[in-house]
């Protein structure tokens, strides 16, 4: 897929890469804040290495229990990660997303990591693949939406970092 049409989301967060990557690679800090505003996280799972997964489970306000997992393709310490994004079951398996089903089961995402007088740029990118001609189009038909969902993920992981740099 051309690099046109990725999801773009790029955010500067006022702490060092290293406090972003941990948040970012620890599962003991996802669980604080990943996901969307409102969900509770009821199971965090992590295993960052090349081939290795990030599986969670979220409950929304109404009470649906959602799943989600990355597979991890590379890991550059406090520089890049690339892993693949799918909704999940359970146990880790891969399932179409619950409210669409011409999403894509599989979005590549390459997250990238750089600091510059004490603040860290994050600048995640995603594309479908695997993908069917109508997934791509249901994908990229959506980035308003997806830009709003993970404004929202950052707005948490923003207040997530404040708190830990005021409690220090």
């Amino acid at each position: 897929m051309a690099e046109k049409n990725d999801f773009t989301i790029t955010r500067v967060f006022n702490a060092s890469r290293d406090l972003v990557w941990k948040a970012h690679t620890e599962a003991k800090h996802l669980a604080k804040w990943w996901g969307p505003k409102g969900f509770k996280m009821l199971a965090c799972n992590l295993d960052l290495r090349p081939g290795g997964m990030f599986h969670y489970g979220m409950e929304s306000p109404d009470g649906h229990t959602m799943w989600g997992k990355f597979i991890y393709r590379e890991v550059q310490p406090q520089e890049k990660l690339v892993f693949v994004v799918s909704f999940s079951d359970e146990n880790g398996g891969t399932t179409r997303h619950p409210m669409s089903e011409n999403w894509p089961l599989e979005v590549l995402n390459t997250a990238t990591f750089t600091e510059q007088d004490g603040k860290t740029t994050m600048v995640i990118k995603g594309h479908p693949v695997n993908a069917l001609q109508e997934e791509e189009e249901t994908f990229f038909a959506a980035f308003n939406g997806m830009n709003q969902g993970f404004n929202g993920t950052y707005d948490q992981f923003e207040e997530y970092l404040t708190s830990i740099i005021h409690s220090k």
